[in-house]
This record gives structure tokens, C-alpha cells and sequence, in this order.
């Protein structure tokens, strides 16, 4: 064994036999396998978009024809699926191995998204949490703030780079001979409150939109004043009810 560090270029593949021998294989003989789809990319299925998990899909990419004679099939393609609502499954060669892929319209292109095989998906069996109690009136309240979170698209100052924003700030602050932006102090061992933090995102989410928030004092739903209105009311139509049965023919309201 060597005490040094081995370079990428060092690193080579290969098959380990069950007897210990190891078949080296190279980049070239993985670019030259006989494969179908090593120079083409073979379609195998149309399927609706919402049939594919999207836990396969990988890095997606767009695709390009060949030269003038590839752009009409090409086309003609991109037009079929988006007028049929539909993306095709394909099977290509890459880096050396075979894949899956889902090609689908967007825009003026065909986008390829890279699939996972389903052996390569881990199963979510190990994962599940215990079974708990689960109150109706939490989860419908998780679903009302899932409503007041709706939006129709991903723009906005909500979907910003913090990070390439974060970058920025140490290279000006460099640039500058200045102190570098230090990041915010953790705060260990703080217990979170899942519904509460929820309503803590839907109201910075109403007020980046210019909204009004649910728990604004001016919009609450029922003050102590309110309610006590509310009571004195009630007392009032059920104190006028029970004159008119006193007074008036069984079954005959009170006018």
C-alpha cells in the first residue's frame, strides 16, 4: 500500500471474478458496447405524465436534432406529445450503461429527463414512521395552510438562491478588505412546532405578497366583545322561545 493520495486519472474499472481475478475494462470499451441505443435513442412507450414517479426522474437535459433533416421528425414529435398529452418513455446509452428517459414538450423543445431503474430506489419500508394518533381537526388545519400557500407558478422572492446570494456577499466582502458576513447562531436543542411553524411561514408568505395576515387583529373572528354579544343574543331569542311555548298552541312559534 501506497501512502498517497490516488488521482482520478489512476482510477480505472473493472469485474471481479468470484475466484479474486479482476477483467479490467476501459472507457473505450464501454463507449464501443454493442448496444441499440448506443448512437440513437430508442422510444418504447407513451405514457400520461402522471404515470411516472417522480422520485425515478434524474438530470434532464434538452434535446437537439441533427442537422436539417432530423428537425421535421424532431418536430413533428414535439407537437405529437404536447397535442396528446403525453411523454415518451425512451431507452439510450450513457456514460457506458443503459438507461431509461422520459422525453416530454417544453416549449419549443423536447427536454429529456434521465429515469432510475427500480433497483436503484431504496424501499421506503425502512423509513415508515410508527403509528401514531392523528387528530382530524390537526390535519385539517395543515391542509387550510397548505390552501393559503397555493401558488401557480415558482417565481417570486420565495424560490431565491440563498446561497449563490450568500456567495456574492463573501466575494464583495473580499473584494472590499472587509470583515466576511457571519451566518446566523444555531439555536440547539429548540423543540419545533410543526403547526406553528407552518403559520409562521404562510404569514411571511401573505406579507412578501402584500397580503393581510389570518391572525391580524383587525380580521379576528370573534373579539371578547364580540362573543359576549354573541351570548347576550342567543339568551335573548331563547328567553323570547320559551314565551311563545308558554303562551301560545304547542308546535305554533312565538310572533
Amino acid at each position: 500500500m501506497e501512502d498517497r493520495e490516488v488521482t482520478f486519472g489512476e482510477i480505472g474499472r473493472g469485474y471481479e471474478l468470484p475466484d479474486g481475478r479482476v477483467i479490467p475494462i476501459t472507457d473505450e470499451e464501454l463507449r464501443a458496447l454493442p448496444l441499440p441505443t448506443a448512437r440513437a435513442i430508442e422510444l418504447i412507450a407513451f405514457v400520461p405524465a402522471a404515470a411516472v414517479d417522480p422520485l425515478r426522474m434524474g438530470p434532464d437535459y434538452y434535446l437537439q436534432p441533427q442537422g436539417a433533416v432530423a428537425a421535421k421528425p424532431y418536430l413533428v414529435l414535439r407537437h405529437a406529445l404536447e397535442r396528446a398529452s403525453r411523454v415518451a418513455v425512451a431507452r439510450f446509452a450513457w456514460q457506458g450503461r443503459e438507461r431509461l428517459g422520459l422525453l416530454r414538450a417544453r416549449g419549443d423543445v423536447i427536454a429529456l429527463h434521465g429515469l432510475l431503474w427500480l433497483d436503484e430506489i431504496r424501499d421506503p419500508a425502512a423509513v415508515v414512521p410508527p403509528p401514531v394518533h392523528l387528530d382530524e381537526g390537526e390535519i385539517g388545519e395543515a391542509v387550510a395552510l397548505i390552501e393559503a400557500m397555493t401558488r401557480d407558478d415558482l417565481t417570486g422572492p420565495e424560490f431565491t438562491d440563498h446561497c449563490s446570494e450568500a456567495l456574492h456577499e463573501v466575494i464583495e466582502a473580499k473584494r472590499d478588505d472587509r470583515q466576511l458576513p457571519q451566518p446566523p447562531e444555531p439555536r440547539p436543542g429548540q423543540l419545533v412546532d410543526l403547526m406553528a411553524a407552518l403559520q409562521e411561514s404562510v404569514s411571511k408568505a401573505r406579507a412578501a405578497r402584500g397580503e393581510r395576515s389570518d391572525t391580524d387583529p383587525q380580521e379576528a373572528p370573534a373579539t371578547p366583545a364580540k362573543k359576549a354579544a354573541v351570548r347576550e343574543a342567543t339568551a335573548r331569542a331563547a328567553s323570547s322561545r320559551n314565551a311563545g311555548r308558554s303562551g301560545g298552541r304547542r308546535g305554533t312559534p312565538a310572533r
